[in-house]
């Protein structure tokens, strides 16, 4: 998201420009707001091209294509006007991905998904017919997933049915590998080119290759003209209705009713894009854009200032959202909840985010900084926490935990000086992070409830006989009930999603915390077993048995999970497949070791320990980076904040230990009161000790 530089237009027809979405080789797209507060993404052709005939008719002629159509399978078209000589497109975001993008992240569809995808686009296919249109450019970047369903954009290449494909020298008329034999072949095109650009999508959907394939163009046209599509990789059952799509002869191919008909998905698929990793993926980026439209309201000519370039383009930059901008954006900027009165907080609203404070890194240079040495607390002993607390949460700028005489408290990251306070909280009960701004906890009577995490102002609850909270994401707040079973409670409207009981061999056993991603739920257990759930039903998906004899605390990042105990195990999020595992051995004296909790980052490495050792490794093939040494063993998740490994060294020397990551020398020995339960936290380069009842944070280098 870039903001507008010399020479982008401030305004096109009604639509004021805020920001640049994206440019190609034809045109640029435009963030724009227009009077009554609508949010479009406006394509605009290039200057230097308005004086080429040929792409001046061809971005026309993807504007009315587009208006023609009017099937919910492709996006709306909000306006199109030529200003200043330049022709421009206003059309719908769409807040999802393409279809590539999902393969690429989350794997090939399964057949029901697959017949739901198929059908659909179908049906779209349909509807461009009807009206007189081929689309002659149907690939998986021009279809864009959304919990409505997928939609085809881009019809810059859209003719009517009696149109010939004409190219100059030198010209590729079709994406290769998609576009239909006659199509290669320059030939007159009809419908059945769209069906056999369907029927490649579908292979590439359902298996992540090509029907077609290979390094050269021309070579992988000939494919096209003169081979047959490899269906490795498409389900059994789905190859007979996949295959006659892809014939040689346009007549010997299905029209897109009969596809419809024959790919007939079964009941409750046409859902499938409200659950699994594509949905949550979807919802992540829909998020983005409920929050973007919680931002901007209506503009009038006194109130422009109320809706700022930098806040609409951070809005959107938060989000995450994609914009697929050729010929068509659509999903309609909707709020998920309805508007509040005047005068009244949105509970369900994101508040303002607060700046996070972050304090000063220590270097070589500064006098506290002493090698081997004990560093100076920033604040604390904060004698504050109750026995019973978990782990602290820091949380923007403040730090939650359980207090001492109930409840739960939030102190200040800066000074440990109390912020706000809620007795009425199980602080057993656990609480949650809502997007970095809203704190999650259960009452004593088992309400869900939800406060802003900087002041402690109450937003929304639930009613949902809460015992325990497991984890969150962008869509629900997951937890255990009072009769143990898992439930969801939506964080749009706060109802109850679902209510499933939990297997009988995992019953009363469930360990939090867990992680919710991807369109999973994964939970460990106190016995060592980890249970996967779908966060859109809560069936169960997937388990691993005996991974450990104690409690297992998984670790996610990216759509891989990672499980310690007799071995460190990486899993793939989606169905539980083994991706790889390491034992561990005492590099001195050579005996099994089993792994503690491991700590994944963002730069795809985590951290995981092994008797007296924490270990650096590659996440993607677990491959060792360093080990560093305690002295003792080490049994909780190091955590890595500034250039530090930190871990807590308990069983000797009550001490938390701070190594150099760098060079795996020991830099500070922390030294603590002896008391029976110790935690390590980190943010904002603060490390946070909770060591008993008291609180401290310390500096890091």
């Amino acid at each position: 998201m870039k903001t507008l530089g010399t020479g982008d237009p401030l305004r096109l027809g009604p639509y004021r420009l805020l920001g640049v979405l994206g440019e190609g080789g034809m045109g640029k797209v435009y963030v724009g707001q227009d009077a009554e507060g609508t949010v479009a993404a406006v394509k605009v052709l290039r200057s230097e091209l308005t004086g080429e005939t040929n792409l001046v008719q061809r971005f026309v002629r993807e504007a009315q294509a587009a208006q023609a159509v009017t099937g919910k399978g492709v996006a709306r078209v909000l306006g199109a006007q030529t200003e200043g000589g330049r022709p421009w497109i206003a059309t719908e975001f769409l807040a999802g991905p393409t279809l590539d993008e999902a393969v690429e992240a989350y794997g090939p569809f399964d057949e029901p998904g697959l017949r739901a995808l198929a059908a659909a686009i179908a049906r779209t296919l349909a509807d461009i017919h009807a009206t007189g249109l081929i689309h002659r450019d149907l690939k998986p970047p021009n279809i864009v997933l959304t919990s409505d369903g997928p939609r085809v954009i881009d019809f810059g290449i859209a003719r009517p049915e009696h149109g010939l494909t004409l190219t100059t020298t030198g010209q590729v008329p079709v994406t290769p590998g998609y576009g239909a034999p006659e199509q290669v072949l320059g030939r007159r095109v009809a419908a059945p080119a769209d069906v056999f650009s369907l029927g490649a999508v579908l292979v590439y959907a359902a298996s992540g290759r090509r029907a077609f394939d290979g390094t050269h163009i021309a070579a992988l046209q000939y494919k096209v003209v003169h081979d047959e599509p490899d269906l490795d990789g498409v389900p059994e059952a789905l190859r007979p209705l996949i295959a006659p799509c892809l014939a040689k002869d346009p007549a010997a191919r299905p029209t897109p009713a009969q596809i419809v008909a024959a790919f007939a998905p079964p009941r409750g698929a046409e859902r499938a894009w409200r659950r699994g990793q594509v949905a949550a993926a979807i919802k992540e980026r829909e998020s983005g854009v409920h929050e973007l439209t919680t931002l901007t309201g209506p503009v009038t000519p006194g109130a422009e200032g109320r809706l700022t370039r930098r806040r609409l383009l951070t809005g959107l930059a938060a989000g995450g959202v994609v914009l697929a901008a050729g010929g068509g954006a659509a999903v309609a900027l909707w709020p998920r909840t309805p508007a509040p009165p005047p005068g009244k907080t949105n509970p369900f609203a994101f508040p303002p985010a607060v700046k996070t404070p972050e304090a000063h890194v220590l270097n070589a240079n500064d006098g506290d900084f002493i090698v081997g040495g004990s560093p100076k607390e920033l604040w604390g002993p904060v004698e504050a926490l109750a026995d019973d607390s978990p782990a602290p949460l820091p949380v923007r700028d403040v730090i939650v935990f359980g207090a001492w005489g109930g409840g739960i408290a939030a102190h200040n990251v800066v000074d440990g000086k109390r912020r706000w306070a809620v007795k009425d909280i199980r602080g057993k009960g656990r609480y949650l992070s809502l997007s970095d701004r809203l704190v999650a906890a259960v009452d004593t009577k088992g309400t869900l409830r939800t406060f802003v995490a900087s002041t402690g102002e109450p937003r929304w609850t639930a009613h949902a006989d809460a015992d325990c909270l497991l984890a969150a994401d962008d869509d629900s707040v997951y937890l255990l009930t009072k009769d143990r079973r898992l439930r969801a409670v939506g964080r749009s409207d706060a109802k109850i999603r679902w209510t499933v009981p939990v297997a009988k061999e995992f019953r009363g056993r469930i360990s939090p915390p867990g992680v919710a991603a991807h369109g999973r739920l994964i939970l460990g257990t106190e016995d060592g077993n980890v249970l996967a759930v779908d966060t859109a039903d809560g069936h169960h998906v997937w388990d691993v048995r005996k991974q450990w004899d104690a409690p297992i605390r998984p670790a996610v990042h990216g759509t891989t999970v990672y499980l310690h105990g007799r071995t460190l195990t990486a899993r793939r999020i989606g169905d539980g497949k083994e991706l790889w595992t390491v034992e561990a051995k005492d590099p001195a004296w050579h005996k099994h070791e089993d792994w503690g909790p491991a700590t994944a980052y963002d730069d795809g490495t985590l951290y995981a320990t092994h008797g007296n050792w924490a270990r650096k490794i590659k996440g993607s093939d677990g491959s060792k980076i360093f080990e560093c040494r305690g002295t003792a063993d080490l049994d909780r998740p190091v955590l890595v904040q500034g250039n530090g490994v930190w871990f807590i060294d308990e069983d000797i020397w009550n001490q938390v230990t701070a190594v150099d990551q760098r060079t795996g020398y020991i830099v500070w020995e922390y030294k603590l009161p002896e008391v029976d339960r110790r935690w390590l936290v980190a943010d904002g380069n603060r490390v946070f000790i909770m060591n008993g009842r008291s609180l401290y944070a310390l500096p890091v280098f």
